[in-house]
């Protein structure tokens, strides 16, 4: 770890689905300098026949990382931020006491849940009141599978991951804005709980804590955590706490017409918008209005993205570990072009298992060529993720009345690029990649204008036109890819083999 002197420090927390990480942001010069501090895994938890998140692990590894920093850093922190993925919560007790490991969005208890709970309020009405997409993962869902269970009769507190976080690390019990909109108990105009909806699921309202929004400072770290870090007890900062909304903020954007893609486990897809777009077609077209910074929406789609491959890969190597992305991306590079498709969010591709036999079998029963190596499979999901980016995109230009030039991708998924030349050939629209730390540079972001060392987000923005870890691609291959998309728009969501 190189120090670097006399340049205020800002820590992210940045925990995503299959690790976590804690990143030093230097700001200097009006210049950023990420750094990598703390590295840990993370992922789904079995147990008996439920998925769960090891949530106490991550906080002895945030705190593991706090500690580095504050060896290292100690008279250089300014403030930390959390950001993590969306929708899982965990439940207190009125002692503060954690009421069991927080359940994974990919667990079993909820599948079917939005056809079960549409016979008491409508998707249309969901939809017209919280701005979000009903997905069986969404927290709604969850606590609705929970309703008159001893849990949910014993909890006192409802806070999403990053607030229960930010709880033990400072003392403050808030719900910051954006994370709370991924709920699905959100009001999305009022930006309040929408008490009414839960009433109608006998959910108690008073689990809900105040809505803070992103840029505010919290409390300082609690005394007993600073001692054990070692390290000055620095403000807490509610950033945007959802990963995607902090990823945002950082979107090295000159012009505000973009269309931004987070690419990662999930690929998040959209724009950011003034007020929430609550029309049946932004329903119909499976959109989302989620909380983002300095007051905006993000209208945007939720995509099954990298997740496929990630599940190919660690299928593939438990037999042959020597698999990597760069080498599976570069088999795919050797395959043919346009063999065969797969619809990303089919919902037999939601949980964890066989993903190589699913995908085999999707195509198997929509009468297509049946990828048979690595390369063939992984090329089907990258060829199939680029369609779907397709379909997005004109389902935007539909939504707003007029078409966007340009899609920014940020996130892990950034240094993909064979993907990323997919999805400029599939979108005919220049793809501008990076930097691949965007989330945990808006976290830092919303630090600096939350503790006066920037002025405004957008002036963090202008920051990230500096990057130069930036990548641009230009499509190529119109007619070839036209003709594919027709294919991949004539599937129907198959049938269960």
């Amino acid at each position: 770890m190189t120090r670097m002197q006399h340049s205020p420090v800002f820590l992210a927390f940045d925990l995503g689905a299959e690790s976590g990480r804690l990143m030093a942001g230097h700001l200097q010069d009006n210049h950023w300098t990420m750094e990598e501090i703390h590295r840990f895994r993370n992922g789904t938890v079995p147990v008996g026949n439920h998925l769960h998140w090891d949530i106490l692990r991550l906080w002895d590894e945030m705190q593991t990382g706090l500690a580095k920093a504050g060896n290292t850093y100690r008279k250089d922190l300014v403030s930390l931020g959390v950001d993590t993925w969306g929708v899982d919560f965990g439940l207190l007790a009125e002692d503060g006491t954690l009421l069991g490991n927080p359940f994974h969005y990919r667990d079993a208890r909820t599948e079917g849940m939005v056809e079960t709970t549409s016979r008491v309020v409508s998707r249309e009405v969901l939809f017209s009141v919280t701005g979000i997409q009903p997905m069986d993962i969404n927290s709604l869902y969850q606590l609705i599978s929970m309703a008159d269970t001893k849990v949910l009769e014993a909890a006192d507190v409802f806070l999403n991951i990053p607030d229960l976080l930010n709880h033990w690390l400072c003392g403050r019990k808030a719900s910051e804005w954006t994370i709370a909109s991924t709920t699905q108990c959100l009001d999305a105009e009022r930006r309040n709980w929408a008490k009414d909806v839960l009433a109608k699921f006998n959910i108690p309202s008073g689990l809900f804590q105040p809505i803070v929004l992103p840029g505010t400072i919290l409390e300082s770290l609690s005394p007993p955590v600073a001692t054990r870090a070692g390290c000055r007890s620095i403000p807490v900062v509610n950033v945007g706490s959802h990963d995607t909304a902090s990823a945002i903020a950082a979107v090295p954007a000159g012009d505000p017409k973009y269309i931004f893609l987070s690419s990662g486990t999930w690929s998040l897809m959209g724009v950011e918008v003034k007020d929430p777009i609550l029309t049946t077609k932004a329903l119909e077209y499976g959109f989302s209005n989620e909380g983002g910074v300095n007051g905006k929406y993000l209208l945007l789609k939720n995509i099954s993205g990298l997740w496929l491959l990630q599940e190919c890969k660690r299928a593939w190597c438990v037999t042959e570990p020597q698999w990597t992305y760069d080498s599976l991306a570069r088999s795919a590079q050797e395959a043919s072009a346009f063999a065969s498709f797969v619809l990303p969010g089919d919902a037999r591709f939601l949980s964890p298992g066989d993903m190589p036999g699913r995908i085999q079998a999707f195509c198997r029963d929509t009468g297509q060529t049946v990828p048979q190596s690595r390369g063939e499979i992984v090329r089907c999901i990258f060829e199939s993720l680029a369609m779907e980016y397709r379909r997005t995109a004109e389902q935007l230009t539909e939504l707003l009345g007029f078409s966007i030039p340009v899609i920014h991708v940020i996130g892990g998924g950034s240094r993909n690029r064979l993907l990323n030349q997919f999805t400029a050939n599939a979108t005919q629209r220049p793809v501008v990649a990076g930097p691949v730390e965007a989330t945990a540079l808006g976290n830092v972001i919303g630090q600096a204008v939350a503790t006066g060392y920037l002025s405004s987000w957008e002036e963090g923005r202008q920051l990230a036109l500096r990057f130069e870890d930036l990548t641009r691609n230009s499509p190529a291959e119109e007619a070839a890819w036209d003709e594919a998309y027709s294919r991949y728009s004539e599937l129907s969501v198959a049938p269960r083999a």
